[in-house]
This record gives structure tokens, sequence and C-alpha cells, in this order.
């Protein structure tokens, strides 16, 4: 199936699963609520912690402020996507870029308070980055728009904050507005704070500390998490909705079944055959919009024999069935990042299609070559949360490394574990998927193939391409930034730290009616801007 620009449709069948009976759209219009379905839950209520899963991405950006947001275009009626070129002020009510990009004035909004009624003050903004550059959850992702000190961070009044720069840097501003940047009450976490955990991360993990659009009204961890509107927020126009119940319904069928009954409003995270079987629907709208910056992957970690090798990782591909994997996952549903006809890219884009295609003889001969003619064991992870794609994956690599006498055992491994697991680097093949927040081919290595963080997927480390990447993210020559990049692009290609399989499109069913839905990279639901035709 082609990929959509945006496709807003229906489609028909009902499933068979029952879940427990809400309210019906129509039977709770009055009430100004919305009913939320997806696969799994968020685990953390800190920004800046570790081991954050996805949907925790989706409660920082509705429980705290920024201090500007990203502005949106609008690709259909109603919904939209975030531009991370253009900003709006959120919590700062105007800003200034002084000194050629080294200074950063934020005017806050004065009348802001926090859930507790406090006030939100410079200080409290100042602390917020302090903490978030000095976490290791954050510190890596702030990093890449030059926020690294705390004494880059200048109260210079209650209501006036500055960021000094050593120089501009066009990826300052789009780190403000994500949700590693979010501001936190600092007197209250400080109040829970112990000696041995300063910054309070174990309390903010299962607490909060926000003064954003919504509080958290109920929390059952793997289960729902209730959000209530904050009618004291200042930092935007007032939400509709004065009501979200997110709930956790791991099965795609019971989320699909909820949504034509009427008794869910959004389901997230629904397989491409549910998608079509919606399809037709004139009960459900199905939004799909082409994702350019994320990617479906398998992963070696470099640093972990035999994957130290990379004869070992491009043997591996050159094993794979790409197309089975694709069909069979996704229903094909994704742009191909593999069969690329030349070694060489044929431009300074990432990503794009690696030149990887089922060659089963020139794997055997890599394998001798690497010293493993006779194979190994070895174990191939992914998050069960993600079973409905993976699983199909796992299996289909699992059979084509058979008969290399590769033995792979496949692990499932819990939500609430992934992604301690991949930080903590003990996972040496698996498969994800992930996404980077800008499009800038510079910005995409350094995030995935540099540094010893979680989102260096394959723990690599390769000094020439360092090199490239620190001439590149200074580069104002489009023609000379182009030519680092393609041999940046070039040196992955080969080494293989992550095998790339395609590029998904974000799918979900809407109830008929909701609108001013905005996508964000990390495919949660912004609840401040929805309202009800």
């Amino acid at each position: 199936m082609q990929r959509r620009d945006v496709l807003l449709g229906s489609a028909a069948g009902a499933a068979s699963a029952f879940l427990p009976r809400l309210q019906t759209r129509a039977e709770a219009a009055s009430l100004d609520t919305l009913r939320e379905l997806a696969e799994a839950g968020p685990n953390s209520r800190d920004p800046h912690g570790a081991g954050v899963a996805s949907p925790s991405l989706g409660t920082f950006t509705n429980i705290y402020d920024r201090l500007i947001n990203f502005g949106h275009t609008e690709i259909a009626p109603g919904i939209f996507k975030y531009d991370y070129t253009k900003f709006t002020g959120e919590l700062a009510e105007s800003f200034e870029v002084l000194d050629d990009g080294k200074r950063l004035r934020f005017h806050l909004r004065q009348s802001a308070t926090f859930h507790d009624g406090s006030p939100v003050t410079a200080a409290d903004v100042k602390w917020s980055f302090d903490r978030g550059v000095s976490l290791p959850g954050s510190k890596y992702q702030l990093a890449t728009g030059s926020l690294t000190d705390p004494a880059q961070f200048v109260v210079v009044d209650p209501a006036t904050f500055e960021i000094h720069l050593p120089r501009g840097d066009r990826y300052t501003l789009p780190n403000l507005a994500l949700t590693f940047a979010s501001i936190l009450n600092s007197k209250l976490i400080q109040s829970h704070a112990t000696a041995s955990d300063p910054w309070g991360a174990d309390w903010l993990r299962d607490n909060e500390a926000g003064g954003g659009a919504y509080r958290i009204t109920n929390w059952q961890a793997g289960q729902r998490v209730t959000y209530t509107r904050f009618d004291d927020w200042k930092s935007g126009p007032a939400p509709a909705l004065r009501q979200i119940s997110f709930e956790v319904v791991p099965t795609a069928e019971s989320r699909v079944a909820a949504l034509e009954k009427g008794d869910a409003d959004i389901a997230l995270q629904l397989p491409p055959q549910d998608i079509a079987h919606i399809a037709a629907d004139p009960h459900v709208h199905v939004v799909s919009i082409p994702v350019t910056n994320t990617f479906r992957f398998i992963a070696f970690d470099t640093q972990t024999a035999p994957f130290t090798d990379a004869r070992v990782r491009q043997a591996i591909a050159y094993a794979l069935p790409f197309e089975d994997i694709l069909q069979a996952a996704v229903y094909g549903h994704g742009t191909p990042l593999f069969g690329a006809k030349s070694a060489q890219p044929k431009n300074a884009a990432f990503p794009q299609p690696y030149p990887y295609n089922t060659e089963i003889a020139r794997a055997r001969s890599l394998l001798a070559a690497a010293g493993h003619g006779r194979g190994f064991s070895t174990t191939l992870s992914y998050n069960v949360a993600d079973n409905d794609t993976a699983e199909p994956i796992a299996i289909l690599v699992q059979q084509a490394l058979a008969p290399l006498n590769i033995n792979v055992q496949i692990e499932k491994i819990s939500a609430a574990d992934w992604a301690t697991r991949l930080t903590a680097k003990t996972v040496p093949f698996f498969i994800e998927s992930s996404s980077a927040w800008f499009n800038d081919p510079d910005y995409f290595f350094r995030i995935f193939f540099q540094g010893n963080w979680r989102w260096n997927f394959g723990s690599f480390n390769n000094p020439d391409l360092a090199k490239l990447l620190t001439a590149a993210r200074w580069e104002t020559d489009p023609a000379k930034y182009d030519a680092l990049m393609e041999k940046a692009v070039g040196i992955v290609f080969q080494q293989l730290p992550i095998l790339p399989l395609w590029q998904p499109t974000f799918e979900a069913g809407f109830k008929p009616g909701l609108t001013n839905f905005i996508y964000y990279i990390h495919g949660q639901v912004d609840y401040r801007p929805l309202r009800w035709a």
C-alpha cells in the first residue's frame, strides 16, 4: 500500500472482543470528556527520568509547560503537524534572540502558577534546566542544542530568564520545545529530595510537580491515567476538554471494538490490518500521517561479540527476507529502507534505503570470513508492548538465520523493563523503532550513532564519523554540508550498527467530530487543543 499524505476515512467490520462499557460519545458529549485507548501506558512522571517509556511523553506534554512550544501546520481539516522551525510562547509570554543567537531572553507569564498554587518564577525555570542538564535521562538530548552547563541559565529577575550560549545554535530553540525542557515546581521536588537523591528523581517518577494544562487525578500503573483540566492554567487558550481517561488496552482487537461501538474516542497503535479493517466505517475516522523522521530497525550492540565484527552484522543483513518482513509485520504499510542498488549513498538524506538485499551466499561468505562459519547462538529481543509488529519480524529473522547455523532465541521483554534494558545496554540484538525530533541528517547521526546513551542503539563509536559530524554541525554552506553527510551515510551503510527496515506512518482511529489534533513525533496526544466540533 502506498503511503498517503493524510487520509481521513473509515472502514467496516466488527471485532469480537468485549470491553467494559463506558458512556458512548453521544451520551458523554455534554461532559466534555475524552476516552483514549493505547497499547501501553506511561511509566514515569519525570521528564528527565531514565527508562522513560514513549507514552510518558504524552503525560509530560499535558501536565508540564515548556518556555515555548512548536508551531504547527494544518495538513487536513482539523489535523495538524508540528513544525520544528517555528515557535510560539508557552510559559514564556515572549522571548528574544540576542547577540547573534548567543543569548536568549524569556519573559515569563507573571500570572502562571503550579498546580499547588505557588507562582512559577525564573528560579523554578533555572532549577528545571539545571536538573535537565545534570540527569542522564535528559542531558544528552539537551546537549544537542548546546544546553550543557547550569552556568548557562541565568535568573535576571523573578519574571525574566536567560540562556547564554557559546555560539548561536540552530537546535537550541527546538530543544526548548521538547518535554526534556519541562518546567518543574522546584520547591515541591526539593521538599522530597534526599542527600543521595538531590534532584528528587525517586519521588518525581511516581508523582507530578507541574503547572501544565492538566493535572493527574488518578494513576493506576499499567492500567489507567485520569487527567483533569487545571482551570488556572495561563500558558495558552483554556482547553475545551475537562477530563481525559487514558486507558491501557493491550489487544488491538479490543481497541478497535471499543472505537467502533462508540466506547472510545481515540485508539492508538492500531496494526495495519485493523486500519484496513475500519477504513470504511462511517463511525470511525482514520488518521494516517507519513512519518519521515521515524524508522523501524534491527540493532546490534557493536560492543558485544559476535556483533563487534561488521562482517557478522552484514551477514545477517544479507540473510534477511526484507520484503516478507515488511508484509508480515505491517502489511506493506511503510516506505522500504532496504534494497538500494548502490553501496554509495544517493544523497545526504537520512534515513534512506540501505544497500542490502537477500543474498544467502554472500551472507555465508561474510560469516566464514569473520570466523563464524559454523554459526553461533544469540538472543533477539523485543518489547512485549510492540508484539503485534515485532513478533512477526522476530520469527522471520529466526527462520532466516537458521540455515546459517545462527541459533536465535526470541526474548520478549516487559514494557516496564524495556527502556531500562536499552539504557543499560543489556540487549545485544533487538528490534525497535525510534524517531528523531528534527529531520536534519547531522542531528539524526548525532542521536543514533554517537554517545553513551540509550538512543545510540548500536553502541557505535567511529572516529571518522565523529569528525564528519563535528564539521557538519556548524557548516552553513549547503553543498559542503551535503558532501560531509554523504560520507557519513556511507560509513553507516558499511558498518551497520543498526539495520533500518522501513519508515512507518502514524495511524490512529478517531471518533468523528474530534478536531484540532496535533501530530508530534512521539505519537502521543496533546489534549490541550482538542475539541468536539
